[in-house]
């Protein structure tokens, strides 16, 4: 028996793929159905069910699970969900309950079947007062909720196109029964997901060897799906990773892959989700650093940090590996966090499980190698992919406090060929 956690709600991932040598006879028959469009979201999500990442939804979650999603952050049978996942339609639509429909992207390919077994009415303000705290439509994800449909097709989905991504993204493109399987083949039975959109600066580096001293190994988990204006290609940051693990990481103890969702930016509660389907991939950890899927002034800095002490112990079994803000402390001569050195606004309170990783932290650093730190900002660096891109654009020298030299070759050659 696997020592690796259990999928989501029980024993068993359900992809909703079909398999290869059903899928010409099922893509004939759906040419001769009525077609819905998704949008880039719903795209992604219909992705994640191919691949059974949203173990162990069976499709497009209808009235009651909405809700309950929204507001409870649980489906109508009582098991833990705290994002909605929909499919929206025209009020005209002529889809009706017991329909079957043909499910296509924005470029009109079919990709998967729905079987529709309720078609409702939503409240757009309440899904977005719920999930990302705020109705303003400069938020992207409430632009999202707010340009879709009236209303809602729920149902059961069959799966048999994940467009261009396996193919694209070839030996990165990893599936939650292919990352178990290298789990197993290494003999990890705890493993902790590094969530990221960015190439992996030096605190991203970091906050993965924190939790390599918690797990047995890391799976750095690159999104694929869409990304906001201005974010690097996920082709060069796999080529940066590639090269950080590489050079600056422990041989066996790194996993890098790739998955199709579709940011919604929406903080504390996609914290959650994250954490949830990591737990389909054969992830026991996630790394939770500051302001974890956040946007803007939208969510504190910690919220995502807080909002797994307010859910119940037994709503999710992957746990958050929290790790306070990060910076280059030139003091200690290294990395640090706000936790671990003692510079940190005057010894910060620890925040909930962030206690169990303070002497990792403290020895990775190197706090012992002289000189007392500066209180406040004082012989700080203070790092972000933002930062990072604007120093890119600007045309200015990345201090190797930042980024490896040799991520930053590969990004500055990037930034030379689009400039």
């Amino acid at each position: 028996m696997s020592a690796l956690i259990a999928p989501h709600g029980g024993n068993t991932l359900r992809p909703l793929l079909l398999p290869e040598d059903e899928r010409d006879e099922a893509l004939k028959r759906a040419r001769t159905l009525k077609k819905v469009p998704l949008s880039s979201r719903e795209v992604s999500d219909l992705f994640m069910l191919a691949m059974g990442a949203y173990t162990p939804l069976t499709g497009f979650m209808g009235a009651a699970d909405w809700r309950g999603a929204c507001e409870d952050m649980c489906l109508e049978n009582g098991l833990f969900w705290p994002l909605p996942i929909t499919l929206s339609c025209d009020e005209d639509s002529a889809v009706a309950v017991g329909d079957e429909v043909a499910l296509t992207d924005e470029g009109g390919e079919i990709l998967g079947v729905l079987t529709v077994a309720e078609r409702y009415a939503i409240d757009k303000a309440l899904e977005c007062r719920e999930v990302y705290r705020t109705t303003d439509e400069a938020h992207p994800g409430v632009a999202k909720v707010m340009a879709q449909g009236p209303v809602n097709l729920a149902g059961p989905v069959s799966v048999f196109s994940e467009g261009d991504f396996p193919e694209t993204y070839r030996g990165l493109y990893l599936r939650p029964a292919e990352t178990r399987a290298l789990f197993a083949d290494q003999g990890w039975s705890t493993v902790a997901a590094f969530q990221t959109r960015n190439p992996m600066h030096r605190s991203h580096e970091f906050l993965a060897k924190v939790a390599i001293e918690v797990c047995d190994g890391v799976l750095i988990h690159q999104v694929l799906g869409a990304l906001k204006q201005g974010d690097i290609p996920a082709d060069v940051r796999v080529r940066a990773i590639d090269w950080l693990v590489a050079n600056h990481f422990p041989e066996g103890r790194v996993i890098q892959a790739g998955y199709p969702i579709e940011m919604r930016y929406a903080g504390p509660r996609e914290a959650l989700l994250h954490a949830l389907f990591r737990q389909n991939f054969g992830c026991s950890h996630l790394v939770v650093g500051r302001d974890h899927a956040g946007l803007g002034g939208y969510y504190g800095p910690y919220d995502a940090h807080r909002i797994f002490d307010e859910i119940g112990a037994d709503s999710l079994a992957t746990r958050p590996i929290k790790v306070d803000d990060t910076f280059h402390c030139f003091d200690c001569g290294g990395m640090a966090t706000g936790n671990a050195c003692f510079a940190a606004e005057g010894g910060k309170k620890l925040l909930g499980e962030a206690a169990r990783y303070r002497r990792v932290a403290a020895v990775a650093t190197g706090a012992a190698a002289g000189r007392p730190c500066r209180r406040g900002d004082e012989g700080k660096l203070r790092i972000s992919g933002t930062r990072l891109r604007e120093m890119f654009a600007g045309g200015e020298a990345i201090p190797p406090e930042y980024s490896r030299g040799g991520v930053v070759a590969i990004l500055q050659a990037y930034y030379d060929r689009t400039a």
